[in-house]
């Protein structure tokens, strides 16, 4: 299951920082201060897709524990 969620986390964590990063730039108060909130909004983005891959590994793999 280990093996899933890591690779869920590759796909996810992208899919999120981009959509994080998205965010920052459609923001004009956040877009003013990009090169702040970039880095910040792109490791949020990774570090909250890894408890959901993880909960997605575990609903696609239920038995391998």
């Amino acid at each position: 299951m280990l093996k899933i969620a890591v690779v869920l986390w590759i796909i996810g964590g992208a899919t999120m920082a981009g959509m994080m990063l998205v965010a920052v730039l459609a923001v004009p108060g956040l877009a003013e201060h990009a090169m702040q909130w970039i880095p910040r909004a792109v490791t949020a983005g990774f570090v909250l897709a890894m408890p959901i891959s993880y909960l997605v590994a575990r609903q696609i793999a239920p038995t391998a524990r």
